[in-house]
C-alpha cells in the first residue's frame, strides 16, 4: 500500500482539506499508515495534477482566506478499485529490533534487556491504541468509520464495519505476537547469563575500556 492509495480510500469517505487529511492520518487511520505533512501535502497535489482528485477553495477563517478542498472524483475512485484488484505488494524487510539481538553478544546483558523492554513498551502502546480504536468501532465513534457511514449505503454497513474492526484486529494480534517473542528474549537472557550477569558485564566494560595497540 502506498501513500496514494491511503489517501484516496481517505478522501472517498467525503471532502477534506488537506490538514483534515492529515489530521486524520495522525489520529485513528494512522494507526494503520503513518506520513508526515511533508509527505501529504505534495501527495494530494500530485493526485490532483494526475486527476484522480477535484479540488475547489472554500472560506477558512474570517479574514477571507481559503483553504483547499479535496475530492476523490470517479477517475480517483476507479484507481481505487484497480487497487484493491492488485495483490499486495511485499517490501523488503527492515527489522531493526531483529538486527539488534541477532547481534546480542557483543552487548551486556543490561542493554540487551533494556532494548527488549522498550520493543515490549512500544507494542503495548500500539496494542493499546489498536483496541482502542476497535472500542470506538464498536461504540460507532470512530471519526473516521462514521464519516464513510455517512456515504455509504445502510445494507453495506455491516460489512464496511466488519473490516475495518478485521483491520485492527489484525494489529491486536501483530503486536501480541511482538511482546510474547520480546519476553522469549528475557527469558533467555536469565538462561544464558542468570547470576553470571554482572561478571558478563564486567567483561564487557574491561574489553571497552582496554587500551588499543598502535
Amino acid at each position: 500500500m502506498t501513500l496514494r492509495n491511503a489517501l484516496l480510500a481517505l478522501l472517498s469517505s467525503g471532502p477534506m482539506t488537506g490538514y483534515d487529511v492529515a489530521k486524520m492520518l495522525a489520529s485513528s487511520v494512522g494507526y494503520l499508515w503513518h506520513a508526515a505533512n511533508s509527505q501529504i501535502y505534495p501527495e494530494l497535489r500530485k493526485l490532483e495534477k494526475e486527476g484522480l482528485l477535484d479540488t475547489r477553495e472554500i472560506p477558512w477563517g474570517s479574514k477571507g482566506v481559503t483553504k483547499t478542498e479535496y475530492s476523490v472524483n470517479d477517475a480517483g475512485l476507479a484507481a481505487l478499485r484497480d487497487w484493491q484488484d492488485e495483490p499486495i505488494t511485499y517490501t523488503p524487510d527492515r527489522d531493526p529490533a531483529r538486527l539488534k539481538v541477532a547481534y546480542f553478544e557483543m552487548s551486556t546483558p543490561d542493554a540487551a534487556e533494556r532494548n527488549l523492554r522498550e520493543h515490549i513498551a512500544h507494542f503495548e502502546n500500539q496494542r493499546t491504541q489498536a483496541r482502542n480504536e476497535i472500542n470506538r468501532i464498536d461504540a460507532g465513534s470512530s471519526p473516521s468509520l462514521v464519516r464513510r457511514l455517512r456515504r455509504t449505503p445502510e445494507e453495506r454497513h455491516a460489512e464496511t464495519v466488519a473490516f475495518k474492526r478485521f483491520a485492527y484486529e489484525g494489529r491486536v494480534s501483530q503486536a501480541d505476537s511482538e511482546i510474547a517473542w520480546a519476553r522469549r528474549g528475557l527469558e533467555l537472557l536469565d538462561s544464558l547469563y542468570g547470576d553470571k550477569r554482572t561478571d558478563r558485564q564486567t567483561q564487557h566494560g574491561s574489553a571497552s575500556s582496554a587500551p588499543q595497540e598502535d
